[in-house]
């Protein structure tokens, strides 16, 4: 089918414009190091809101998604559960994450970790995991433009992949942090019109949910139902109810990333925190994802069987849909709009991790903390340039979904749960622990990736993480304590930021039951007792899973509401505000 793509070069070229404004615009403005890689720490709550929606849910999601629940149906669609689990993650650390930046001065997270621990070694593996996270995940994003173009123009998939990693270069290379995150405020605005438009013209394409419903009730089984709880097998990819949990763990590696932690630093201040975490990413983005990328995924098997659409893999499922359906005015719209989710999560993803191999690695190990500001903005920028071809030619030789390649890349994302546990919220382990911890995390995660992939259907995450907490908890009979420097450090980080995060009575009381709340929530919406869905009760229309995914995702955004304002885990007063800007205790250096 000859497809009319007037609209889509003209979009495309519109979006080009704006992005290299915003690139330019940084350029000529930018002209400190911390300015060109935490926006100088001002940040404003609005571009905060939506540029880090964006970046949590991007081509993965777009593409990636609906093309899934296209190859396993509803047991996949569980996962769409990650528009909670992703800000749940933030919920537990973004503000204490800012409030420590604030206090000690910290740049990137490995100047946080490094103090807290006292060890050189945390600041290296965070590097490590900040470089693995960023090439892959951004790997699937520019693989995912790609293959958006070459279905959508006929561009070969290969130079359509390098013409989308051009253009996310050069408005990172050039604006830096700030210039994303601007960028990616628009990119969000057109994620979320792309993922509910492309379903809606699905839904309409059979006449309306309740065509569709009858549709869909006709399925085979194994696209309407959880298959079993566990599978006692190695290299499988069967969606039971212990992988999708783990794999949603997997998912909270999103915002436990290094990326995101330096992201947190270079905001303005965490009043926009909570917003994000329950209406931007719980309500908006699932309302999108429980209804309109089911809408794509479960329409598009239909069409599969139909024979009105043939994909060869889960990638062509989206672009097929598109080509299909979507006039042209409106194909250049949605073809923008998932460009631009794909870019949102590139661009930070990129340019953090080329902050961190600047300062804790050339400015630091290399230079001595020689070199001044323009020195540093172009040593970062030629890091960024060396990443995104990386990262590029990894999504070039990678064969694997572009979902699955994601969760390796935020499975070793959730490992960073180990140094945040530790710094920010006190569990305690001696430091050399934090550095075999993460050190465990990161070779189970590739073991149980590449070399026994997903023992018992437990996603890598999972591995990861326990491996890595048991060893660090191991290092507390085993290893030398550490010694009174080390501790007295720690000590004085506790206390104050135990003091001044201190929740109200009320909040104290929220906090004590959501220490039961989202257990619950997590064994009955994710976990074993999410089976129960299979045979639940059902209504208008939709199947007992699907009716079971969307009770949970409802209830799930009571409890995020909850836990982020009535337990005060995500909001701040302006009192504590102040404290974090007049109780400074600058620890690191920064060139002035």
């Amino acid at each position: 089918m000859e497809i009319n793509t007037t609209w889509v070069w003209i979009f495309l070229a519109l979006y080009i414009i704006f992005c290299f404004y915003w690139g330019l615009r940084g350029y000529f403005t930018e002209t400190t190091s911390y300015g060109y890689s935490i926006g100088g720490r001002q940040i404003p709550m609005i571009a905060f809101l939506m540029a880090a929606t964006a970046a949590s849910f991007s081509g993965w999601t777009t593409i990636g998604h609906p093309g899934l629940i296209w190859k396993y149906g509803l047991a996949y669609g569980f996962v769409s559960f990650y528009a909670l689990t992703i800000p749940l993650t933030g919920a537990f650390f973004a503000k204490r994450a800012w409030l420590m930046g604030k206090r000690y001065g910290f740049v990137t997270p490995g100047d946080m970790y490094a103090y807290y621990y006292n060890r050189e070694g945390v600041r290296w593996l965070v590097v490590l995991t900040a470089l693995l996270f960023g090439i892959f995940y951004a790997a699937i994003q520019l693989m995912a433009a790609g293959a958006l173009f070459h279905w959508i123009t006929g561009f070969p998939l290969s130079w359509g992949a390098i013409l989308m990693a051009f253009i996310v270069w050069f408005y990172v290379v050039t604006g830096g942090l700030r210039a994303s995150t601007w960028v990616g405020v628009v990119q969000f605005i057109l994620l979320i019109v792309a993922m509910i438009t492309i379903g809606a013209y699905v839904l309409a394409h059979f006449g309306g949910w309740s065509q569709m419903s009858q549709q869909v009730a006709g399925m085979p089984d194994r696209f309407l139902e959880i298959p079993k709880v566990i599978d006692f097998s190695v290299g499988e990819e069967k969606w039971t109810a212990m992988m999708i949990l783990t794999y949603l763990f997997a998912l909270m590696g999103i915002q436990a990333s290094p990326a995101f932690t330096m992201w947190q630093f270079a905001n303005k201040n965490p009043k926009p925190f909570a917003w994000q975490q329950v209406f931007m990413s719980t309500f908006l983005v699932g309302f999108a994802m429980f209804f309109f990328t089911a809408f794509q995924g479960l329409g598009g098997q239909i069409l599969d069987m139909q024979g009105v659409i043939d994909p060869a893999s889960d990638r062509d499922v989206v672009p097929m849909l598109m080509a299909k359906f979507l006039p042209p005015f409106v194909l250049g719209i949605c073809f923008i709009g998932l460009i631009a989710a794909m870019h949102s999560t590139a661009a930070p993803y990129i340019g953090t991790a080329g902050s961190m191999l600047l300062r804790d690695i050339w400015w630091l190990k290399i230079r001595k903390k020689q070199g001044g500001h323009a020195e540093q903005i172009w040593i970062n920028r030629l890091f960024v340039t060396l990443l995104t071809i990386i990262a590029l030619a990894v999504g070039l030789t990678s064969q694997a979904a572009l979902v699955i390649l994601g969760a390796l890349a935020t499975s070793l994302g959730f490992i960073m749960y180990v140094p945040l546990m530790g710094t920010l919220w006190g569990f305690r382990w001696p430091s050399i622990g934090t550095v075999l911890g993460i050190l465990a995390g990161l070779i189970a995660v590739f073991l149980t990736y590449y070399v026994f992939p997903n023992p018992l259907t437990i996603h890598c995450a999972a591995w990861g993480i326990g491996a890595g907490l048991l060893v660090a908890y191991l290092s507390r009979l085993l290893a030398k304590a550490d010694g009174q420097d080390t501790l007295n450090r720690q000590n004085e980080v506790r206390s104050w930021l135990d003091n001044i995060e201190q929740p109200s009575p009320s909040g104290r009381t929220w906090r004590n039951s959501m220490k039961f709340v989202v257990p619950l929530w997590f064994l009955f919406a994710v976990g074993p007792l999410a089976m129960i869905g299979n045979v639940g009760p059902s209504f208008l229309g939709f199947p007992s899973a699907w009716s079971w995914q969307i009770a949970w995702w409802i209830l799930g955004i009571i409890m995020m509401w909850a836990l982020c304002f009535k337990a005060e885990m995500a909001t701040i007063t302006n009192d504590q505000i102040r404290r974090a800007e007049t109780e400074s205790n600058i620890v690191v250096q920064e060139v002035t």
